[in-house]
């Protein structure tokens, strides 16, 4: 009995501790990590988020770009990090994916990271070389079961969320298409606009000058809806996959042990940013919106993601570049 009344103390204890320190935190600078370089859409929306939170927390929230290892490097340099909410991450899909595209896995998403909010999706999209001969996603099908494997399509990597995207929609179709894997969008957009390629998978937004100035033609987007900056193209789903969805998702991550009332305050303070008109304005134009919603839900994302993931990687034996 003496030690189970010591060990509720202990416990009561702790919860004071974790309360007071929520209560007075933050006391000092923020830092979130980006595992992309400055200006991508992953960053611009963790300094759009970061600049509400400091505003609202009365402390300067500092967003450090760590590019590199497909993110891993940063993700890392979070989990190793203090977890006094101190450090934190804004972080896409490859925290998801990254554990199984990485051999040895460099790192335990559901047992070293706290979720702390989904911030907005933002539509991965599949376009077409203006000159190619493919008007719409039914061209597409048609070309690719004519001949299987011959139909090119450019992503800007092996195990980007573009490629992983064109390879869950591969699967739903019953199609086969040849992947050609680019370092970065970029690259991989301007040997589609010069005809070396008929496709190209990238984040909505890389393409829209392409499309605006006619070049590229978007046939599908493969978020769950369509697009404000291409609101003409259908989803994947709308084109006869019911249900299909495979688009790039932001969040805000922290260390495991990172006291729970903490969590909670952060989580505050991102949904009441989110109904911010700027950071409504911002997700729009890089072609997304806004994802409101419990941290446990983005618990379940981030443990759905990843199952989805591996069975996908590990069937089509997709290694990281």
């Amino acid at each position: 009995m003496n030690i189970m009344r010591w060990c509720l103390s202990v416990a009561a204890a702790l919860c004071l501790a974790s309360a007071a320190q929520a209560q007075n935190y933050p006391g000092k600078p923020i830092r979130v990590y980006v595992g992309y370089t400055p200006g991508g859409a992953v960053d611009v929306v963790a300094r759009t988020v970061g600049q509400k939170i400091s505003a609202a927390l009365g402390q300067p929230v500092v967003v450090e770009n760590k590019p590199g290892a497909g993110t891993n490097i940063a993700v890392r340099a979070m989990i190793d990090s203090p977890p006094d909410g101190y450090t934190l991450m804004v972080t896409a899909n490859a925290l998801a994916a990254n554990p199984t595209l990485f051999q040895p896995s460099p790192f335990d998403p559901e047992r070293e990271v706290a979720p702390i909010s989904l911030i907005g999706r933002v539509p991965v999209v599949i376009a077409a070389n203006a000159n190619a001969g493919l008007a719409s996603l039914k061209d597409l099908l048609a070309a690719a079961k004519t001949k299987p494997g011959a139909l090119s399509y450019a992503t800007p990597g092996n195990g980007s969320t573009p490629h992983l995207a064109v390879e869950l929609f591969m699967r739903a179709a019953g199609i086969s298409m040849l992947h050609i894997p680019y370092r970065g969008g970029s690259q991989a957009i301007i040997d589609v606009l010069g005809g070396q390629l008929p496709l190209v998978a990238v984040n909505a937004l890389e393409v829209l000058p392409h499309v605006k100035a006619g070049k590229l033609r978007v046939l599908a987007v493969m978020s769950e809806k369509r697009t404000t900056i291409f609101p003409e193209a259908p989803t994947i789903a709308e084109s006869g996959f019911p249900g299909f969805e495979a688009s790039v998702w932001y969040g805000f991550i922290a260390p495991a042990a990172t006291p729970k009332p903490i969590i909670e305050k952060l989580h505050g303070e991102i949904q009441k940013a989110l109904k911010s008109p700027e950071v409504l304005e911002r997700m729009a134009a890089v072609g997304g919106e806004v994802t409101p919603g419990s941290t446990q839900q983005f618990k379940e994302l981030i443990h759905n993601e990843r199952v989805r993931y591996e069975k996908l990687i590990r069937e089509a034996q997709i290694k990281a570049e």
